[in-house]
């Protein structure tokens, strides 16, 4: 994947395959939702990291929509130990999901920055009630090397970050699973796992109980290929719907190319891996929103993990290597 800049402009280069789109911004400095801070830094360290020049290199059209205001956790109430942070999570969620909302009501692609994983309970549903005004349902692809599958009732820290999957699927909790007034968000034939690797036990409960059965492990990936995964994968979560919200979180690419993660697990995907992955969904055209979460500044080198996080947007919007 070339790092420069020169081809970026060039129209016919075969640089950026796709029609131009304008695409909102959203940052969502959460930290609640997990136990190690610092993710709440995410949405700097990937604006540092050239998101909009590079999007606009590609040929689309970039505005930036800032920060949605977060509570910060010093100055809160942990609350339930079951679901920490619970309330203020579901407001800042409530909030994400008005501002997506409004990026689609305008004819714009929201691209969401974390922030922790927590966010895709706002992202997902304002994508979701946006569609079902309009009649229609939405695909979801989750790629993550965890399921974020528990509920209060089966979560072993009480982290909201593992829950938000849980949430969009109708399993709880109920305040972040009836954020726009419905539940469930996205039916589980529309819902696909890409790469998880380390479930919980009381979650592979929760994934017969949710009625998922598109779940590809890092084993699928490596018995299979990335490729036969991916087209499996957006065919099921594009049956029947207007498209699909892409969410990635960071910690699925392994550590060695993504240090600077809230939850990292040894296995994850390659770098060309990653690539080749945000490089289908471009192809197959029907994303209708992306958000990259759990990038954690704090423990980074060098920014290296943001810098991979504004490559693989780049990837999802048409960048090519050729």
């Amino acid at each position: 994947m070339s790092k420069t800049n020169e081809t970026f402009a060039v129209p016919h280069s075969g640089v950026q395959s796709l029609p131009p789109r304008d695409i909102c911004i959203i940052g969502v400095p959460l930290d609640l939702g997990a136990s190690r801070r610092g993710v709440d830094m995410g949405p700097s360290a990937v604006r540092v990291a050239g998101l909009e020049a590079r999007l606009e290199a590609l040929g689309h059209n970039v505005s930036d929509g800032g920060n949605i205001g977060v509570a910060i956790a010093e100055t809160k109430h942990v609350g339930e130990e079951n679901a920490r942070y619970l309330k203020e999570i579901t407001e800042t969620c409530t909030k994400a999901a008005e501002h997506v909302m409004e990026a689609l009501e305008k004819g714009m692609t929201p691209v969401i920055i974390g922030g922790d994983h927590s966010v895709a309970a706002g992202s997902v549903s304002g994508v979701a009630e946006f569609y079902r005004r309009q009649n229609q349902k939405i695909g979801l692809i989750w790629i993550d090397a965890h399921s974020d599958l528990n509920t209060p009732e089966t979560s072993p820290s009480g982290n909201v970050h593992g829950m938000p999957l849980a949430a969009l699927l109708g399993l709880g909790p109920a305040a972040l699973a009836n954020i726009c007034g419905f539940s469930p968000k996205v039916l589980p034939e529309n819902t696909v796992l890409i790469g998880v690797r380390d479930i919980d036990a009381t979650e592979k409960e929760n994934i017969k109980r949710a009625g998922l059965t598109e779940v590809y492990t890092m084993r699928d990936i490596d018995e299979r290929g990335m490729r036969a995964v991916m087209e499996e994968a957006l065919r099921a979560a594009g049956r029947g719907t207007a498209g699909y919200h892409v969410s990635l979180d960071m910690d699925w690419v392994d550590p060695e190319d993504a240090p600077g993660v809230g939850t990292p697990v040894r296995g994850g995907a390659t770098y060309r891996e990653a690539h080749l992955a945000m490089e289908i969904i471009a192809d197959h055209g029907r994303m209708l929103s992306l958000e990259v979460v759990e990038v954690n500044p704090v423990i980074d080198e060098h920014n290296r993990t943001a810098d991979l996080a504004v490559e693989l947007i780049s990837s999802a919007f048409g960048k090519k290597i050729l």
